[in-house]
């Protein structure tokens, strides 16, 4: 007499795991791997492939706050999914009342960039999951620590087993992370509507010239912000100040050289990842094409293409204009991303 109810049982189960695999509202493999048009491929590297049970697992840690000391942020405490990834203050706040040295920039696209932090001393996305978790003015905490605290957690201990066969460790966090944050790309702004799927109409007039002014020798914006993710990932100085408190570079590879050097950061989004420079102390757009109009201050190792411009202020403004057609609504409306 049971088997029939058995039967039913198990048809019920399997209707219920078909309709969640259907479910549009979930997310899968190839919402998440699919790149806009323009874009290359997200490089997930041969050692960390992409699976959904790394990256269920790995937004799971990216918001969890138990990766600080004292269980006050997580990496989306300064990371805001409603604004591309990025914090909206100068620098961000660390554990128990500390503040941090850079300003916190947008992690969307990170997938491609080849190297991280503002002075370019960490390869790996892996490596660069480590950063805030020991960085005193951070998290402050230690993730071996971390791993035998998330040991007790039955929903990861599942997790990490189902997406790498082994109890939850070190390894297991940073390839988890590091495989949610190569999804979190952005490539579907009005700018990739006109330049990348044909949408003539995508940009108004005054858009379309400030982006001509943008790709001009007149400015040489496009000569550092270039590509598709508009940067060439270069180390560069754009006269902000004649005397730096940063070393920039020079921190890491102690070259005279390379002080006050920065890794040329990306632009898109830009709109809405406000305040702006390496110590966020510009706090608009017009702010930033002011400066870069003016010339910036002087300093030995200022970039060649930074000097005084002699745009008009209908320029500039169609300059900030176009700058704003690089904001990805979509991205940011996203709840794929956003914490559960």
């Amino acid at each position: 007499m049971w088997r029939p109810y058995l039967v039913i049982l198990i048809s019920i189960g399997c209707i219920s795991c078909e309709h969640e695999e259907l479910n549009p509202s979930a997310p899968d493999s190839f919402s998440l791997t699919r790149v806009p048009a323009g874009f290359p491929e997200i490089p997930f590297p041969e050692e960390n492939t992409f699976s959904m049970a790394k990256w269920n697992l790995g937004r799971k840690l990216f918001y969890d706050t138990r990766l600080s000391i004292d269980g006050s942020m997580s990496c989306g405490s300064c990371h805001d999914a409603s604004i591309a990834f990025s914090d909206d203050v100068a620098m961000s706040n660390g554990v128990q009342g500390t503040i941090g040295t850079r300003n916190a920039p947008s992690i969307a696209n990170m997938a491609y960039l080849p190297y991280y932090t503002r002075e370019g001393g960490v390869p790996t996305l892996e490596m660069q999951v480590l950063i805030p978790i020991q960085e005193h003015n951070e998290f402050n905490h230690n993730i071996v620590d971390i791993a035998e605290q998330l040991t007790q957690d039955t929903a990861y201990a599942r997790m990490s087993m189902n997406a790498f066969d082994r109890p939850i460790d070190p390894y297991v966090i940073t390839r988890s992370i590091a495989t949610f944050e190569r999804t979190i790309v952005s490539g579907n702004s009005a700018y990739d509507k006109y330049k990348y799927q044909g949408n003539s109409m995508a940009l108004n007039e005054q858009q379309k010239l400030g982006l001509n002014l943008f790709n001009s020798e007149r400015t040489n914006c496009s000569a550092c912000h270039s590509d598709f993710n508009f940067s060439n990932y270069t180390f560069q100085n754009n006269g902000l100040y004649e005397s730096y408190i940063d070393p920039g570079r020079f921190r890491l590879t102690l070259d005279s050289a390379d002080m006050a050097l920065f890794k040329v950061p990306s632009l898109r989004n830009v709109a809405i990842t406000a305040p702006y420079m390496h110590d966020g102390s510009m706090q608009s757009l017009e702010e930033v094409v002011k400066h870069y109009n003016e010339g910036g201050k002087n300093h030995p190792h200022k970039s060649e293409f930074v000097k005084p411009l002699g745009l008009t202020p209908n320029e500039m403004q169609a300059i900030v204009s176009f700058l704003e057609t690089l904001t990805d609504y979509e991205l940011i409306s996203n709840e794929f991303f956003k914490d559960e």
